[in-house]
């Protein structure tokens, strides 16, 4: 995509009409109150508006009315409490502690209740040791509640004038991610890159997704306008997802041993031309998205007919002229042909020549939809040292009670106070490399924009082009902030001291004592993490490690149930892999942030990325063997392949009783194959062969990969 695309796409998206969204609702009643008069009341609705906004995070429109919802109740309690202790440090303290605590929690239920959770954090640190009567505050209150109705008001207007709009931008993003998984895909084929370096990088990518697929699935299908509606853009949106589900899980097929290939054909030129092609099929979806995205009508840009003849020709002159059958390689051009069908009918679609979304396609995507929104089951399991979660929320808990005592025992100013409670509450983090690297992104935005802000105020004296800076820093600051963290920090630095000048408070000290408080805040955050509880991502390494394989083996078990004649439905198949996406996601996630802890904390670290590697190989040659089986005439398996199956399965059953423990749950294996199958081979029988026995290499490496890890205590 263009760099001018890239901007221009931003405007479009989600994110920026997220800023617009909370920019509007803390804006203008600060603007109307300040024009009659009343600015310290326009700033207590502004505030009810930005903590209800900040909470209104991407799903469906049921999902994010009840999250402004319960924050606004959570809100409303937490501040009336908060009113009634202020003026009692030791009561005041046990309150932080135990809100901290308890709204930390949320985030045993899912990512909307932990941000309502830090939402109702933040309202009670605004409002702790505030210099006003219990009148007041319920006066206070009162605005904060216009506030909340205010930006709701908003929000619920911007859903029924535009239902679709946050879905297209949700898919827009969707469609991105897979382009971008599709080059990294290419760089197989580029040997100048480096194939390990590379499947991490895959892993990452799959990651992200994975999470804008769930987002864009929750958004469309969770939407009871989305389900009834049989409007065209309600179909277009709901087919084209449809398709990049099935783009997506098509280029996952597309794999093969890579090394052996890249040895076979280096000096062919065939590799150079496939990479070429795959290339060409992100920059197409690209070019969708930034399409989608603003709204206009895409034309496709490469007919890939040619260029995929011109690939078969080449392959079969190199065949011709080395006398070989290069199955692989032949393989590789009927994936692609598949992907670039997918890529036609999502442009076919864009000028609405598609059919009805039926109900059973419906249901059937409802079935991946995760449900259980407030499991308070979850809450009661996670009630133990053993719970990253009850961990960090105790240790938050521990952290900014403390800190507030302290800080108060000892006549520090209420500003810096607060200013050191917020900024703990934004690095801390529940694991130790997230707080390490949200530290440093505050600490060096904060400098960063400090220094912004101090050259606008020296340099522009006019109050109304500084409250036009304000408003335009504010909007930049809010559209960054889950895209860009650093960058949101150095637009929302000068924005709040833009916003302290206007009421005469000397700017340059602000500025002077607001790094130094970050600094304080930040190094508490730190150290905490490191002594208080700490949650290294080497204890969720075990876990993550048999969850991945307890997922692995359940998708391929599906080969050999399907080769003895089981009815297993498309719907179980596409679950069982989702099972898969997640672990792996889960796996890869914790790995990365396991490189970035202290290094005496980082054990291991070779064979646990080999693990990753080895179950990612594992998986893409599983969803390449259950595509064929789907695809192909039993006829061309043999006693031979179920062999190699069981012996897969195998592998992997020794795997995960090497790491199994007591408080994991037990699965169920498979034994055997109830049917006998021919012995004749053919080119198809052949190659399937091949994969088998690799795949029967990779889980074998895999169980020795496990055993050596298991032997090392992980």
């Amino acid at each position: 995509m263009k760099k001018t695309q890239e901007l221009s796409s931003f405007f479009y998206s989600q994110y920026f009409a997220e800023g617009i969204r909370i920019t509007l609702g803390t804006i203008i009643p600060v603007v109307v109150c300040a024009l009659l008069g009343e600015f310290l009341m326009g700033t207590f609705i502004s505030l009810g508006a930005l903590i209800i906004g900040l909470s209104d995070t991407p799903g469906a429109p049921r999902h994010r009315k009840w999250g402004m919802f319960y924050c606004t109740v959570i809100s409303i309690i937490t501040i009336l409490v908060t009113a009634l202790a202020n003026d009692y440090l030791y009561l005041m303290t046990v309150v932080i502690a135990l809100f901290s605590f308890i709204l930390c929690m949320f985030s045993v239920f899912n990512a909307r209740a932990a941000t309502v959770g830090m939402m109702g954090i933040l309202i009670m640190l605004i409002n702790i040791d505030a210099q006003f009567s219990f009148e007041q505050e319920m006066q206070y209150l009162g605005l904060f509640i216009i506030g909340a109705l205010w930006y709701m008001l908003i929000s619920f207007s911007l859903m029924r004038v535009r239902p679709y709009r946050l879905a297209q931008q949700e898919l827009s993003e969707t469609i991105v991610q897979v382009a971008d998984y599709l080059r990294l895909k290419a760089n197989f084929y580029d040997l100048r890159k480096e194939a390990d370096e590379n499947y991490l990088k895959l892993i990452e990518k799959q990651i992200g997704v994975n999470e804008h697929q769930e987002n864009t699935r929750d958004i469309l299908f969770q939407s009871k306008r989305s389900i009834k509606d049989t409007t065209k853009e309600g179909r277009y949106l709901t087919l084209i997802f449809n398709e990049m589900v099935d783009l997506f899980e098509q280029s996952m097929t597309t794999h093969y041993d890579y090394s052996e290939i890249r040895t076979k054909y280096a000096d062919s030129g065939i590799l150079e031309e496939i990479k070429s092609i795959i290339d060409k099929i992100a920059h197409e979806l690209d070019h969708f998205a930034y399409k989608l995205h603003a709204n206009k009508r895409p034309q496709a840009l490469y007919d890939y007919e040619h260029e995929i003849e011109h690939l078969r020709i080449s392959i079969e002159k190199y065949d011709s002229a080395n006398n070989v059958n290069s199955i692989p390689l032949k393989k590789i051009v009927i994936n692609i042909r598949t992907i670039t069908k997918h890529v036609r009918n999502v442009f076919k679609y864009a000028v609405f020549e598609a059919g009805d979304v039926t109900k059973e396609e419906i249901l059937q995507s409802n079935k991946f939809i995760n449900r259980d929104i407030l499991n308070w089951q979850n809450f009661k399991d996670n009630l133990s040292l053993q719970s990253s979660v009850f961990r960090h929320a105790l240790r938050m808990a521990i952290v900014l009670s403390s800190t507030y005592f302290l800080f108060n025992f000892f006549n520090y100013s209420s500003f810096t106070t607060y200013w050191i409670l917020l900024t703990i509450l934004v690095i801390l983090k529940p694991g130790f490399g997230l707080t390490k690297e949200r530290n440093l992104q505050r600490l060096v935005g904060t400098i960063i924009g400090g220094i912004i802000g101090g050259i606008i105020l020296f340099t522009v004296p006019d109050v109304m082009v500084r409250f036009v800076i304000l408003i335009v820093f504010f909007l930049i600051a809010y559209s960054l902030f889950r895209v860009n963290y650093i960058m949101a920090v150095i637009f929302m630095t000068p924005y709040v001291l833009i916003m302290l000048s206007f009421t005469g408070v000397n700017t340059l000290e602000m500025a002077k004592e607001r790094i130094l408080d970050t600094f304080i805040g930040g190094s508490i955050a730190f150290i905490s993490s490191y002594i208080i509880f700490p949650n290294w991502e080497s204890f969720q390494i075990r876990k993550n490690m048999h969850s991945l394989l307890v997922a692995n083996y359940k998708y391929l078990a599906q080969a050999i149930l399907l080769l003895s004649d089981k009815k297993i439905s498309v719907i179980e198949y596409k679950l069982a892999r989702k099972e898969v996406y997640i672990a792996s996601a889960n796996m890869g996630s914790t790995f990365q942030r396991l490189l970035t802890e202290p290094k005496w904390r980082q054990k291991n670290t070779k064979d646990v990325n080999r693990f990753v590697i080895l179950n990612h190989i594992f998986s893409s040659y599983t969803a390449t063997l259950l595509t064929q089986i789907y695809n192909t005439d039993y006829q061309y398996y043999t006693n031979e392949h179920i062999k190699l199956l069981t012996k897969s399965l195998g592998y992997l059953e020794s795997a995960i009783a090497e790491i199994e423990s007591p408080e994991y749950a037990k699965i169920e294996y498979v034994k055997s194959v109830e049917k006998n199958h021919s012995e004749e081979n053919n080119e198809d029988t052949i190659l399937i062969t091949e994969q088998l026995q690799f795949l029967a290499k990779i889980s074998g490496d895999l169980q020795k990969n496990v055993s050596t890890l298991a032997s090392k205590e992980i």
